[in-house]
């Protein structure tokens, strides 16, 4: 916070951008007056998920960043998932209800940066439908 506002980070896939995720980042957006959306590269999506993204790194960040509630966007880093900390120095960084990847290190990627950023998790928005896997298989299911 050393211009006075709050930054807050995010990190997600955002492959083909949901009312799920829109609901998601306008939260986020809610926690301080800055918001840095962080992309997930596709060799990294392939690792957490198993798959390939439906869309590639760069449609998917061309999409974050012509959001209006989205101050920022960039690709993570290929190598350390953690080297935005460095780069962004959130004040805060809010979570998925559902997200897990890369979370258990989270704090201590904090730590050894010498951040107190809060982590907040967020609520879902009717997960039960706004999830992309469920819209992926719902989709697939359409196309049979």
């Amino acid at each position: 916070m050393a211009d006075g506002r709050m930054t807050v980070l995010v990190f997600g896939t955002f492959d083909g951008l949901h009312p799920g995720h829109l609901h998601f980042l306008h939260q986020a957006r809610e926690r301080g007056d800055r918001l840095h959306v962080l992309v997930a590269r596709d060799a990294t999506v392939l690792e957490v998920k198993g798959r390939a993204p439906e869309f590639d790194e760069n449609e998917r960040l061309l999409a974050v960043r012509d959001l209006l509630m989205v101050d920022e966007a960039s690709l993570g880093d290929p190598v350390d998932r953690y080297a935005a900390l460095d780069r962004v120095r959130p004040d805060v960084i809010c979570l998925g209800y559902d997200q897990q990847a890369f979370v258990g290190g989270l704090k201590a990627g904090l730590r050894k940066r010498g951040l107190r950023t809060a982590i907040v998790r967020l609520d879902a928005f009717h997960d039960d439908v706004f999830k992309s896997s469920k819209l992926r298989r719902g989709a697939a299911a359409q196309r049979d």
